[in-house]
């Protein structure tokens, strides 16, 4: 599975974005999928989680409320919707799927097979 992420970019503190992860080489509808970020010289952060079927989703305690990830198999998309945004959210942001045998979410990094490459999300104070 081929994952790409993007969508991120500069936003004042209080905005919102949207970031999006196209999945490819596999049927998609068989994997949950996660959305983690990571700052330098920091662990990769758990972000949010959804369940293979989209009836799951698990978020990081600062994000809830503020953010919601979604998929739409038909396109073979994850998106990861950010409103409120704080300075402290700034990092890379990545998508990341695993193999998923029932309807569960994921949220330990180490767990997930296939990982997309970073967008990079800035927001000004």
């Amino acid at each position: 599975v081929q994952l790409q992420a993007y969508g991120g970019g500069l936003v004042q503190a209080g905005g919102s974005l949207r970031l999006s992860c196209a999945a490819s080489g596999g049927f998609f509808g068989n994997y949950a999928m996660g959305w983690f970020r990571q700052t330098t010289g920091k662990e990769r952060e758990f972000v949010a989680a959804i369940s293979r079927n989209g009836g799951r989703s698990d978020y990081a305690d600062s994000m809830k409320g503020r953010f919601t990830i979604s998929r739409d198999d038909a396109k073979n998309m994850v998106y990861l919707q950010m409103n409120d945004l704080k300075p402290e959210d700034t990092a890379a942001y990545y998508c990341a799927a695993i193999y998923s045998y029932g309807n569960y979410t994921v949220v330990g990094p180490g767990l997930y097979e296939y990982w997309g490459q970073g967008t990079q999300v800035t927001v000004s104070s």
